[in-house]
């Protein structure tokens, strides 16, 4: 069992940055490619990137490449998502997730996960 929690959201301005953290606990952190997602009130999850299990890989879809960026330290079982130049549309619910198994990237890429963390809230205020 892997318990994943979320923060670092907040109320920010557009144009700001602001960086989220996913802690893990449980099984061996990295063993897990891990993925964010985000879900705006009113409309199904987003794909937001995926990380592999060393962090040399990383993978981001349009709406955000080039402007967040995922990262990991296994040392400390923690996954980030840092936000740059954000928009009024990124606001939404940030989740992080977990996969071990094979495929885990392709999968985390349709969110199949099997870990998923209870997210926390982005506001971007224009």
């Amino acid at each position: 069992q892997v318990s994943l929690a979320e923060s670092g959201g907040g109320v920010v301005q557009a144009g700001d940055s602001l960086r989220l953290a996913c802690a893990a606990s449980g099984h061996t952190f990295s063993n897990y490619a891990m993925g964010w997602y985000r879900q705006a009130l009113g409309k199904d999850r987003e794909f937001v990137g995926t990380i592999d299990r060393s962090g040399g890989q990383t993978f981001y879809s349009d709406s955000v490449k080039g402007r967040f960026t995922i990262s990991r330290e296994n040392d400390k079982n923690t996954v980030y998502l840092q936000m740059n130049s954000l928009k009024p549309e990124d606001t939404a619910e940030y989740y992080c997730a977990a996969n071990a198994r094979e495929g885990a990237l392709g999968a985390l890429r349709i969110g199949l996960a099997d870990y998923w963390g209870h997210g926390t809230q982005v506001t971007v205020s224009s």
